[in-house]
């Protein structure tokens, strides 16, 4: 063990007063894919630094360069404050030191594109990342990234909204067609936590968006959606339909800081959270 993981190791433990010590590892066979979420660079000081941030995610990417999945997905938050230079510079960095041979997808959560997004706080986010919402093929998926803002706080940029929503059924119906795989869809703020018809609140979709989306979804078939943005984990289901918030890499508020473990089998699909010191 080099002198640098040790550290980040023992920044890791020191967080929850606990060694990173023998745990049940993750499966011997390579995940399809690996999700995190919310490293929101940032979040433990309030802006003042993010020491923590950086040994949460080294110790992620380290892993998955170690389980080589074939592909990663941040859902949102990588900073936690908006169009931050240097915050964005470290998520990049580190993200930058996983395998070439891994695929990293980032998603926009709320404080990367802001609660209600401008055209100003989108121009800013496709500047730093790329694109806000867009389709990928790796690992037998077709995933589809949604910004969640633009279903959350549309008020600003109701063209953008409208725009994503209908892209978003056309290249549902675009992936069937073409029988192009397995189809997950990623966004950062999930539709809903536990029930599709619970109340409106901070953690989930209005309800009047969150229909038109779930028949949308229930119209091809999704049987998969993957989310963050609650800092721990929950899951609901409608229908066919599993709606997966997954709790942080970065500041947990709620259980311990970990990652998603995703592996599709044939028709099967097996997912499990494991915090850090599960991961050896």
């Amino acid at each position: 063990m080099t002198i640098k993981l040790a550290l980040i190791l023992s920044l890791v433990g020191a967080l929850f007063g606990q060694e990173l010590a023998p745990a049940p590892a993750p499966p011997a066979e390579h995940p399809t894919f690996l999700q995190m979420s919310d490293p929101q660079f940032g979040m433990f000081t309030n802006n003042a630094g993010f020491e923590q941030e950086t040994a949460n995610f080294e110790f992620a990417i380290a892993t998955a360069n170690r389980l080589k999945p074939a592909f990663v997905v941040v859902t949102g938050d990588l900073t936690n404050k908006s169009a931050d230079p240097v915050q964005i510079a470290e998520y990049k960095r580190i993200a930058g030191k996983l395998n070439p041979a891994i695929k990293l997808f980032s998603v926009p959560g709320n404080h990367d594109v802001g609660n209600e997004p401008t055209e100003k706080s989108l121009t800013a986010y496709r500047a730093a990342y790329g694109p806000d919402y867009y389709t990928f093929h790796c690992g037998g998926v077709t995933g589809i990234v949604l910004n969640s803002n633009l279903e959350k706080a549309p008020q600003n940029v109701p063209a953008e909204a409208s725009k994503m929503e209908g892209w978003f059924a056309a290249e549902l119906a675009k992936a069937r067609a073409e029988n192009s795989g397995r189809i997950i869809v990623f966004q950062h703020i999930p539709l809903f936590l536990k029930d599709p018809d619970e109340a409106d609140q901070y953690f989930n979709i209005p309800k009047d968006v969150r229909a038109r989306y779930l028949k949308i979804l229930h119209q091809f078939n999704v049987t998969e959606m993957f989310a963050g943005h609650l800092h721990h984990n929950s899951e609901g289901r409608d229908g066919t339909l599993d709606m997966v918030t997954t709790g942080a890499v970065g500041k947990p508020l709620g259980g311990k800081s970990g990652i998603r473990y995703v592996t599709l089998t044939g028709s099967e699909i097996q997912h499990k959270f494991y915090e850090f010191g599960e991961l050896r």
